[in-house]
């Protein structure tokens, strides 16, 4: 996206896009702080996803069910009150959330009504949700970048990773096998060619895992607020296109972006994943909250019911 030559804010705000992704380690400490923020806050109100199942730490005591075998019965327990109780275990076979951060040149863009640039929320809400899961007894991991951790310092690792990591950085994930049970959560604008995306959701889903895109989108880019003579650049190819009046072409570009999502929305349907939009005008702990009550809830991987009411 480029701005209008008459706002010269929006203008900075794209020459800023241009160098940002280059300015990661200046912008990290800060998000850093941001992430761990919201996640402070959000958690004392989750439970976590720890559920019933083999393992050796205990979890909770519940009423006996009629026709379970008698040795499943805490005698100790029960001789409290007048009650049959059942000892259960925590699962403890760790669940791998795979991410992805889109953090390809296009993700820095950022207009005059965005909080945060799309790379410096997709960040943020991939610090939190990681913290989040951490904290929930789960392993997270960075295709192609770094392996599941359960660390308590999983923020810190994925950072340092992120800053090391001098390889070209695509807006997709790169090809690779997840467990069956594993979740997948891919953060990114999804400006990418619909083929593209085809392929990238056939080899992810191809183990039988799950997952949720989020395309994290700015204002600007939703609504195409701009008017007169405009150069839009290409902030991936550097391609310059040149609007004489660029609010004739709102409609078009309204209603091609419906179709690339109604596209999207298509695919992932057959698969049974989630797809959500989230505009960065919007709250970043929204989409955590949505997040996380989209991960798996129960025992075997059983994914959970959610469904999407509207964009977050």
């Amino acid at each position: 996206m480029a701005a209008d030559p008459g706002h010269g804010k929006e203008i900075l705000a794209i020459r800023r896009a241009d160098g940002e992704s280059r300015t990661l380690a200046a912008s990290l400490p800060r998000l850093v702080l941001e992430a761990r923020r919201i996640a402070a806050n959000v958690i004392h109100g989750l439970h976590g996803r720890r559920r019933a199942g083999t393992g050796e730490s205990f979890w909770q005591y519940r009423r006996f069910v009629s026709g379970e075998p008698s040795q499943n019965v805490d005698w100790r327990r029960s001789a409290r009150d007048d009650h049959l109780y059942v000892r259960e275990q925590e699962w403890e076979a760790a669940h791998t959330v795979w991410m992805w951060p889109d953090r390809s040149p296009s993700m820095a863009f950022a207009s005059l009504k965005a909080r945060d640039s799309k790379l410096e929320r997709t960040l943020i809400v991939t610090f939190a949700l990681a913290e989040l899961l951490v904290a929930g007894g789960e392993r997270v991991g960075i295709p192609g970048l770094m392996s599941p951790t359960a660390s308590r310092t999983v923020i810190d690792k994925i950072a340092q990773a992120m800053l090391h990591d001098d390889a070209v950085r695509p807006s997709l994930p790169p090809s690779f096998v997840p467990s069956s049970l594993a979740e997948i959560v891919v953060l990114s604008d999804f400006w990418s060619p619909i083929s593209e995306i085809k392929t990238t959701l056939a080899g992810l889903s191809g183990s039988g895992a799950h997952g949720t895109l989020v395309q994290v989108v700015d204002p600007a880019e939703e609504s195409f607020p701009y008017s007169g003579r405009v150069e839009f650049v290409e902030p991936e190819g550097g391609d310059i296109i040149t609007a004489g009046r660029a609010e004739a072409w709102a409609t078009d570009y309204v209603a091609r972006l419906a179709l690339h999502r109604d596209q999207i929305r298509e695919e992932t349907n057959k698969l049974g994943w989630l797809f959500t939009t989230h505009s960065t005008n919007r709250s970043a702990a929204e989409l955590l909250l949505f997040l996380h009550a989209g991960m798996t809830v129960t025992k075997g991987s059983v994914r959970a019911n959610v469904k999407v009411g509207r964009s977050v």
